[in-house]
């Protein structure tokens, strides 16, 4: 919080330091123009550029704080442009009045000069190109400058979701692949090769792919749940050969949601959680029920499992990486759940956005 509070002040400092100098650099023209060619004295014509510079950070300012009120930073390119090209011809309109309305007290309050105040109102020549141009250099720079940092922002959470991807894929592997998963694995091959060759097939066949799906092909951040659901079987069917009747998995999955995109692993982390820290745990063994839903534009998986909630279900380093990722992908719009619920139930909920996913 504190180092948030002070990224702002220094946010806040650069700007209005931007504006001073930006606008005291274009005023000094105007300074330099009364004052040579309608005899200014040196007072109201350092007035006049103290005004000039009033006006232009009164325009830009409001301007921003409207741009920030509805968000237009974070428009695209194409809405923007809809929105910034009238924004500047009524920006240059108000500086044109507002700088007539300067003028025409100074004459006629200061100087008392006779002048037509509508005349003086609506001249516009050369002072409303000065208008246009000038907003729009202030616009597209101020939208260019944070372009350039949401930018910046992007390419920052990208490589941290990298690099957390590939994280989750190195503590997926080693909680799959690690020496006892291995051993038991093995060693229910050995025991089918002579009882059940067919089956002891089968598994070579499920290990090979697996190692071969989490070692090559989980490169990408966003994985189909089709294609995430086919992992997920290949594992609990692998699992089997240990537990046998004692673990069954069941699926309820809304059909239109197989080629929405998830985080890569995602499932297959909750569900191999489900196996380690619940199933392995009893001795009857239990079911682990898996649903996918959607529901007011948002996208539920819910993986349950018999048994307790404890301390080291919801602090492992998977479960951590798994809600970073979120964080990063989704921002706000996902999160992620872990409760024990009645019936000696645990149940760990995923919260996605359906209107943002990605085409495939």
């Amino acid at each position: 919080m504190k180092v948030n509070t002070l990224l702002a002040k220094k946010t806040s400092n650069l700007y209005w330091l931007c504006q001073l100098l930006g606008w005291g650099f274009v005023s000094i023209y105007w300074a330099y123009t009364v004052y040579t060619r309608d005899s200014y004295s040196v007072f109201y014509t350092f007035l006049n550029y103290v005004l000039d510079i009033a006006i232009g950070i009164f325009l830009t300012h409001c301007y921003r704080l409207f741009a920030l009120k509805n968000k237009w930073n974070d428009l695209s390119i194409k809405q923007l442009l809809r929105r910034v090209i009238p924004s500047v011809v009524v920006l240059a309109i108000l500086y044109v009045l507002l700088n007539n309305l300067k003028w025409y007290f100074f004459w006629t309050e200061i100087m008392v000069q006779e002048r037509d105040f509508w005349k003086a109102i609506l001249f516009w020549d050369p002072i409303l190109l000065t208008g246009l141009r000038l907003m729009s250099i202030w616009i597209l720079a101020y939208h260019l400058y944070h372009y350039y940092l949401k930018e910046v922002a992007t390419a920052k959470e990208n490589a941290q979701l990298s690099i957390l991807t590939k994280q989750i894929q190195l503590d997926n592997l080693s909680a799959q692949l690690n020496p006892h998963f291995l051993f038991n694995s093995l060693n229910s091959i050995k025991s089918l090769v002579e009882e059940n060759p067919s089956k002891a097939r089968r598994a070579i066949d499920l290990l090979s792919d697996l190692l071969r799906s989490s070692l090559y092909e989980k490169d990408e951040d966003l994985i189909s749940i089709k294609d995430e659901l086919a992992l997920v079987n290949d594992y609990v069917e692998l699992e089997k050969l240990r537990f046998e009747e004692r673990l069954s998995l069941n699926i309820t999955l809304d059909e239109s949601l197989k080629q929405y995109k998830i985080p890569t692993l995602s499932i297959q982390l909750l569900v191999e959680n489900a196996i380690k820290h619940g199933i392995d745990k009893l001795i009857k063994g239990g079911t682990v029920s898996l649903e996918i839903t959607t529901s007011k534009n948002k996208v539920i998986i819910k993986v349950q499992n018999p048994g307790k909630l404890t301390s080291n279900t919801s602090k492992g380093v998977g479960l951590k990486n798994l809600k970073e990722r979120l964080t990063l992908q989704y921002k706000t719009e996902a999160s992620f759940h872990l409760k024990e619920i009645a019936g000696n139930t645990v149940e760990a909920q995923i919260i996605l956005p359906l209107e943002t996913n990605e085409d495939i």
